[in-house]
């Protein structure tokens, strides 16, 4: 059975920063990618309730020390990077300490739809790249990403297969984008992306919305649909 925390608030609290503290100190030298010591260990070392170390662990990564991976555990985190730096799905998957994966889907010419056109700058009817593709980080699916880009830009692109990663296919072609524009919202998966998601239709997700520009000039629209228990998005902002 788990301890029961009979103590008063105050006392309650002091464990908290106790626990808190003494993780810290363990985790100060260990490489980014360690695990933390487990709610188990804790619990059984101060004799404290669960929720007591879950608060403690839970304050550590709000500060960016620990970062919850979903299915995997707590682990120490990577340091800051530099605001700004953008990141691919790759990147960004690699970059957490995990193998990602891509299964495309669709990979075709299309003619631009109004909004498709809107965001690219170009005129409806214009030929677009649509590349759809299952994403997975240790074999587990995480999203599912349509990515529209500009053909005129890219001539070819699909003529020797899908590349690996976009952003890497774009940097060869010195069109590796500069800036972005983001947008995150939460929704409910339709039923087609939850069967592809291996959800229930109607369960939360993550929609992230990218308008890619390299130099002035916009070379992808991306619509992404993230399972609510494989992505965490991190922020860094300053007031400078």
């Amino acid at each position: 059975m788990e301890p029961v925390d009979l103590v008063v608030p105050r006392q309650r609290a002091l464990k908290h920063v106790q626990v808190r503290e003494h993780v810290r100190g363990l985790i100060e030298a260990q490489p980014p990618g360690s695990a933390a010591p487990s709610e188990r260990e804790l619990v059984a070392r101060f004799g404290v309730a669960r929720m007591t170390v879950r608060q403690a662990l839970d304050a550590l990564v709000a500060e960016g020390l620990l970062e919850r991976i979903p299915g995997r555990g707590t682990f120490v985190a990577q340091p800051p990077r530099t605001a700004g730096r953008l990141t691919s799905f790759t990147e960004e998957i690699r970059r957490r300490g995990m193998l990602p994966e891509s299964q495309t889907l669709l990979a075709r010419v299309e003619q631009a739809g109004p909004g498709v056109a809107r965001a690219l700058d170009i005129s409806p009817g214009d030929p677009v790249l649509h590349w759809r593709r299952l994403r997975r980080a240790d074999q587990a699916i995480v999203c599912v990403e349509d990515a529209y880009l500009n053909e005129v830009l890219l001539p070819g692109f699909l003529q020797h297969g899908t590349p690996t990663s976009l952003y890497e296919a774009l940097a060869a072609r010195g069109l590796r984008p500069t800036e972005v524009e983001d947008s995150i919202s939460a929704d409910r998966a339709s039923a087609d992306e939850a069967a592809i998601l291996d959800i229930d239709e109607g369960d939360p997700v993550l929609r992230h919305a990218r308008r890619a520009v390299s130099d002035g000039r916009i070379v992808e629209v991306s619509r992404t649909c993230y399972r609510h228990d494989r992505f965490t998005v991190y922020l860094q902002l300053n007031d400078r």
